[in-house]
This record gives structure tokens, C-alpha cells and sequence, in this order.
């Protein structure tokens, strides 16, 4: 059972074979392609094709990306599979892993950091906002291969409801032992949102791959 590889995928920005450089994003729970593809018009600079997948019934998984892994299965495993098939859905198109950017919200941050650290390679660039590696505490962190200087943001509320901070620093650490350039900003009381100053990090990294 895969239930999210029939769901629709939206896409953004300039058609694949014209792009300078791709950016996958992946939406949080309760929300949908759309929602997580509002961000591309805010960040955009042009000469980027943007795809974003609908997760089925608006949510990756059922449970806490805290709770055991098999308790939120066949979700995980699909999702990662709709992002593996989209990455390579760029990399048939032209783009390279090296010019792809991927970026989550919430849950959806935890898939796509989740699949990056399954499939450690030189990416053109990582965002997780508001996001850690799934798994319970404890959750061995035996990944392979390297990110070689992988550029990563992670943003997060130091009090995020859903988030514990203490799962994004690990995140961090596991990223940066895994060969990432890794930026970790945690935001005072903040909350369970994407800020300002998230959205211009993010915009540089990405402006940075389009004009390289």
C-alpha cells in the first residue's frame, strides 16, 4: 500500500528543461501542495522550476514524527517515495542533485530531511522549517554516504509545540557529522510559523543556486 503515489503533484516557476535549478517542497500536516508552493512567489528569483506533492488526506503520516517509525507506516515509506521520484524526475529533466533544493514545513520537513539523510548526496541546498530526523528518542542515526558541504537551514521555535528544539539540534549535529554546511537558528518563543527572517535565508540559498 502506497497511498500518497497517486496523489497529484503542482508545479511552479519555469518549465524543468528551461531551469537553472530545481526546488522540491514538501507541505505540513493538514495543508497541501498550494499552501507550501504560496512560499515560491515570496523567494523566486527566477529561472527555478518548483514541484510540490500532495500528501493524501493532507498528511504524510498519522502520528507524531516522534512516535515509532512502524507506527506511521505506509506513510513515511510512500512519502519518501514520492520525493525520491520527483528528485529524479529533475535529474531526468537536466538538473542535477547538485542544483536541486529541497525544503519541508513541519511534518513535511521531517519527510524531506528524513529522505535527505537516506540519500546523503551534494544537493544544491536543504530547508527544514520547523523539523527533525523521524523517530522516537534514541532512534539510531546509522545513515550512509556524505552530503559534501551540503549548504542546510534549519529554523525552528525554541518552544515549537510539535518540535522539540532538543530534536533539531540533533538533527543538526547528525547533518553536520554527515559533511553538511549546516546554519541552526532557533527563534525565542516564536511558535509553530515560518518567519521573515527563514524566508530570506532561504531566498539567498536559492538565489545563490540559480545564479551560480
Amino acid at each position: 500500500m502506497k497511498p500518497h503515489d497517486s496523489q497529484p503533484v503542482l508545479w511552479a516557476g519555469v518549465p524543468i528543461e528551461r531551469a537553472r535549478a530545481g526546488a522540491l517542497f514538501v507541505h505540513g500536516r493538514g495543508a497541501d501542495a498550494r499552501d507550501i508552493l504560496g512560499l515560491a512567489a515570496e523567494i523566486d528569483p527566477g529561472d527555478v522550476a518548483f514541484a510540490a506533492p500532495d500528501a493524501a488526506g493532507h498528511t504524510w503520516y498519522p502520528y507524531s514524527f516522534l512516535a515509532p517509525i512502524e507506527d506511521n507506516e505506509p506513510g513515511i515509506s510512500s512519502g519518501l517515495g514520492v520525493i525520491d521520484a520527483l528528485v529524479m524526475q529533475f535529474e531526468k529533466g537536466g538538473i542535477p542533485a547538485g542544483r536541486i533544493f529541497l525544503l519541508g514545513f513541519s511534518q513535511g520537513a521531517c519527510l524531506m530531511l528524513e529522505y535527505a539523510a537516506r540519500h546523503a548526496r551534494r544537493f544544491g541546498g536543504l530547508a527544514g522549517l520547523s523539523g527533525g530526523l523521524i523517530g522516537p528518542p534514541g532512534t539510531p542515526r546509522d545513515y550512509g554516504g556524505s552530503f559534501a558541504e551540503t549548504p542546510v537551514f534549519l529554523g525552528c521555535s525554541d518552544v515549537d509545540p510539535h518540535i522539540p528544539k532538543e530534536r533539531v539540534v540533533e538533527t543538526s549535529e547528525v547533518f553536520e557529522r554527515m559533511g553538511a554546511r549546516v546554519t541552526l537558528r532557533l527563534y525565542p518563543r516564536m511558535g509553530h510559523q515560518v518567519n521573515a527572517d527563514e524566508l530570506a535565508f532561504v531566498r539567498d540559498m536559492l538565489s545563490g543556486l540559480a545564479d551560480a
